[in-house]
């Protein structure tokens, strides 16, 4: 099953009264206990990145796994880049592997939400991305500072849900109607009122921020009332420091034994929220209405008229820098031929995030620049080709037959 558009997986969730699970992933041991917890529930899932305050160190390393997890998970998986504050951001977020970026500028005015969502919307719809918007802002429990981010809630504004949607062409909106980041010491109070009105007007599904701490009549609230994602982290951090705190004094437990604990705990937790949420046994029919997410590569080929090493050396340097900064290109990589018959001496692939960014590329003015000056000078005649990469569930059936025959 694996990857797949974020799109069409909350669209269903949207139209089937559920909600489907966006579990911040912060380690290898989050990500192994989410994913099993989506397995074993047959339920779709969402592994959220949030890089906000620059915590996760080697966040390409742990990328690597997140999506190598996604594409060879047996549920529906999508990857979704949390708190974008810039356009750098989205263009990071989708180089990494994520199908879905959230543009937070909620701490903003309206008119500079707008135009900050408009920007990078249209950005992310260009690699075949969809984007969350936000209106209204949730605010953090732990705040001590009346900075933007932490003074309060500020609940959407129900007059100005049309409005931004209709500007901005969001695909999903995170609302604000009485969560916050973080564990809230006293029961939360939602103004459910509230989020029917933001219901009828928005009419794309909807994503609450600050899911801990709800009673299960208030998730399913929320789910009837149009919402189909649900940002949890908080509970799960708890629940790896609870069992932390009752097993490392426990000399029956050495360091891997200790870990396994913690992801028992992360991953009890994720199984609990997929039950209450409606999102369990639903991954075989929500296969059925996804796109998969294949990611594709570009590739060149061409020659080296002068074989002067440093000048090959410079052509290399230079593209790979003015291609990584394209929006949608994920990475590149350069090969020289091995053999003497061949060709073409040198190969360029370039992995692009889906289909979409092919033509993107190709009317990119630095592509352009690129791709008919130095490839030009290069090589005259330069075959450009387009390869979707299969995921591996893919070749499981020709696999099967292969191993059989």
């Amino acid at each position: 099953m694996a990857l797949v558009d974020m799109k069409d997986l909350l669209n269903h969730a949207y139209h089937n009264s559920y909600a489907v699970g966006a579990f911040e992933i912060v380690s290898l041991d989050f990500l192994k206990a989410v994913i099993k917890a989506a397995e074993d529930s047959r339920s779709p899932v969402i592994l959220n990145v949030n890089d906000r305050k620059g915590k996760i160190k080697n966040l390409d390393l742990l990328m690597a796994g997140v999506e190598r997890a996604a594409r060879i998970s047996t549920v529906p998986v999508a990857i979704n880049f949390d708190h974008c504050a810039t356009s750098d951001d989205i263009v990071n977020g989708i180089r990494l592997g994520c199908n879905c970026v959230m543009l937070d500028a909620s701490d903003a005015s309206f008119p500079i939400n707008v135009d900050r969502t408009k920007k990078a919307a249209t950005l992310s719809h260009s690699c075949g991305v969809p984007v969350e918007g936000s209106l209204g802002h949730v605010s953090s429990v732990d705040s001590q500072d009346n900075t933007s981010e932490n003074a309060g809630p500020v609940l959407t504004p129900i007059h100005e849900v049309a409005v931004y949607i209709e500007r901005t062409s969001v695909d999903f909106l995170a609302i604000s109607i009485g969560t916050k980041h973080g564990r809230m010491q006293s029961k939360n109070k939602l103004d459910f009122n509230r989020l029917a009105k933001i219901n009828g007007a928005a009419k794309i599904p909807l994503v609450i921020h600050g899911g801990t701490g709800l009673t299960d009549n208030q998730y399913h609230k929320l789910i009837d009332n149009g919402v189909a994602k649900i940002n949890y982290f908080t509970a799960l951090t708890e629940q790896a420091m609870e069992t932390l705190k009752e097993t490392i004094q426990d000399s029956q437990f050495g360091y891997m034994e200790l870990f396994e604990q913690i992801r028992e705990s992360i991953y009890n937790e994720v199984k609990r929220c997929m039950q209450v949420w409606r999102s369990t046994g639903r991954a075989a029919e929500v296969l059925i209405q996804c796109n998969l997410w294949h990611n594709v590569e570009h590739v060149i080929a061409c020659n080296s008229e002068s074989g002067d090493e440093k000048q090959i050396q410079q052509m290399v340097l230079r593209g790979k820098n003015d291609l990584s900064r394209i929006p949608g290109v994920m990475n590149i990589k350069v090969g020289k031929s091995t053999t003497e018959e061949g060709k073409y001496e040198y190969c360029w692939i370039i992995r692009l995030a889906n289909q979409s960014v092919v033509s993107t590329l190709n009317n990119n003015p630095v592509y352009l620049s690129f791709a008919n000056s130095i490839l030009r000078d290069q090589s005259p005649e330069k075959p450009r080709i387009n390869y979707e990469m299969l995921n591996e569930v893919d070749l499981e059936p020709a696999l099967l037959i292969a191993s059989h025959a």
